[in-house]
C-alpha cells in the first residue's frame, strides 16, 4: 500500500527540533497526538510545505516525492489542502464567493462537487452570508468545504475545533465524520483531545518533544498500557460492537461486544450497525466473583493480561475481553487485597461506557 513517508529535522524556537522518521498511511483518518509543544504544527506544516526542513528530508506522497534529493514542491503543487484552528476565509466573499474561488483554482477534475460539499457541511442556509455574519462553527465548516473544493490528495486539520463551542464542535465533528465516511480522502487530523480524536480518527500517531514515541491502530494504542496515552487521568479504552436491540422500556440499547452483552443509553441506530464505545480506565473495576446484585449492569468476564503501577497509590490493568482489551485503574491495596496475577480470570464492572457519535466502520 502507498503510503505517505517522512523523514524530517527541523528546527523551531527555543531549541526545539522535530525529527520524524516514520511512514503513515494514506487512507483513513490518522490523528496526531501530543500536548502543546510537541510539534503537531510543524509536522503538518513540513508535510504542506510551509516550513522546509534541513537538507536531506524526505516527504514522498504515493510515490510522488514533495521533499527529495534536493526537490522542493512548493506548497501549491502538493495538491494539499489545509484548514487551521483559525477559518481565515475571505471577508469581502460571501460563503459562495470564498467557495467559488476554491473551485475555480482546484487542480484535477476527482474531487468533489459543490452540491455535495455543501449538503455534507450543512452549509445550504450560509452561502448568501458574508464571514462577519458566521459562527466559529460555521466559519470552521466554510474553511473545510473550501479546502475539499480545491480537490486535494491529501486534507491537514490543525485543531480545527479548538475556538469552538461544545455545540459547535459536535456539529463539526459529526461534518468530518460525514466526509470521512463518503471520501476517500485521507486526512491528518492534529489534537491535543483524545476524547475528540477518538471520535474520528482510525490511525494513531503519539507526538511528544518533537519526536513520535508511538503510532498505530487506534483501537491497539488506547488498549496498550506501554504508551504516555495510557498514563493520562483521561485514559480510556476504545472498543468495538455491534447494536442487537433496543430496550425502550428502560431507555437502553444493547450491544455485542464480543459475544457479550454491554448496555448503553438508548440510541436510535439499527440494529446491526457497528459502533465504537469509549470505557474509561477509572470506571472499571474488577472482582473475582460475579456480583449477584449489583446496580452496576455491564459486569463481563475477561481475563487479566497486564499490570503496571501508575502512581504510588494505584496500578492500571490491562483486561482482555475476547479479541479486545479494556483498561482498569484500581488503588494498589484493591490489587493486594486481591492478589492479582497475569491470567487472573475475573469480571470487569463498567461504570460507564459512552458511544461515540457515529460508526467507526467506514476504514475498518
Amino acid at each position: 500500500m502507498s503510503q505517505l513517508a517522512l523523514q524530517l529535522d527541523c528546527p523551531g524556537e527555543e531549541n526545539f527540533r522535530l525529527q520524524v522518521d516514520c511512514q503513515l498511511p494514506d487512507r483513513g483518518v490518522t490523528a496526531i497526538y501530543g500536548p502543546s509543544g510537541s510539534g503537531k504544527s510543524t509536522l503538518l506544516d513540513c508535510i504542506a510545505g510551509l516550513r522546509r526542513p534541513h537538507a536531506g528530508g524526505l516527504v514522498r506522497f504515493r510515490g510522488q516525492n514533495w521533499l527529495a534529493d534536493g526537490t522542493f514542491l512548493p506548497p501549491w503543487q502538493r495538491r494539499v489542502a489545509y484548514v487551521f484552528q483559525d477559518a481565515r476565509l475571505f471577508p469581502h466573499l460571501n460563503v459562495q464567493g470564498n467557495l467559488d474561488y476554491a473551485r475555480a483554482r482546484r487542480r484535477g477534475n476527482d474531487g468533489a462537487g459543490l452540491q455535495q460539499v455543501v449538503t455534507w457541511l450543512e452549509l445550504e442556509d450560509l452561502l448568501q452570508r458574508t464571514p462577519g455574519a458566521l459562527s466559529a462553527g460555521q466559519k470552521q465548516r466554510v474553511a473545510i468545504a473550501r479546502a475539499l473544493l480545491s480537490a486535494p490528495q491529501l486534507l491537514l486539520l490543525d485543531e480545527p475545533l479548538a475556538n469552538l463551542d461544545h455545540a459547535a464542535s459536535r456539529q463539526c465533528l459529526a461534518c468530518l465524520q460525514r466526509l470521512a465516511r463518503q471520501l476517500e480522502l485521507p486526512m491528518l487530523y492534529v489534537s491535543h483531545d483524545i476524547e475528540e480524536v477518538s471520535e474520528l480518527a482510525d490511525h494513531l500517531v503519539l507526538l511528544e518533544d518533537g519526536r513520535i514515541t508511538d503510532r498505530g491502530s487506534l483501537l491497539d494504542i488506547c488498549g496498550r498500557l506501554d504508551t504516555k496515552l495510557s498514563q493520562e487521568e483521561q485514559a480510556a479504552a476504545i472498543v468495538l460492537g455491534t447494536i442487537s436491540r433496543h430496550d425502550p422500556e428502560f431507555g437502553l440499547t444493547e450491544l455485542e461486544v464480543e459475544g457479550e452483552t454491554l448496555l448503553v443509553g438508548y440510541q436510535q441506530q439499527l440494529a446491526g450497525q457497528k459502533r465504537r464505545l469509549r470505557i474509561p480506565a477509572r470506571d472499571v473495576s474488577v472482582c473475582r466473583q460475579k456480583p449477584l446484585d449489583s446496580s452496576i449492569l455491564n459486569i463481563l468476564p475477561v481475563t487479566l493480561t497486564q499490570i503496571e503501577q501508575h502512581g504510588s497509590a494505584r496500578v492500571l490493568l490491562q483486561l482482555a475481553l475476547g479479541s479486545q482489551h479494556l483498561l482498569a485503574r484500581i488503588t494498589r491495596k484493591s490489587a493486594a487485597r486481591l492478589q492479582l496475577q497475569v491470567g487472573d480470570r475475573l469480571f470487569a464492572q463498567i461504570k460507564s461506557a459512552a458511544l461515540l457519535m457515529e460508526s467507526p466502520d467506514h476504514h475498518e
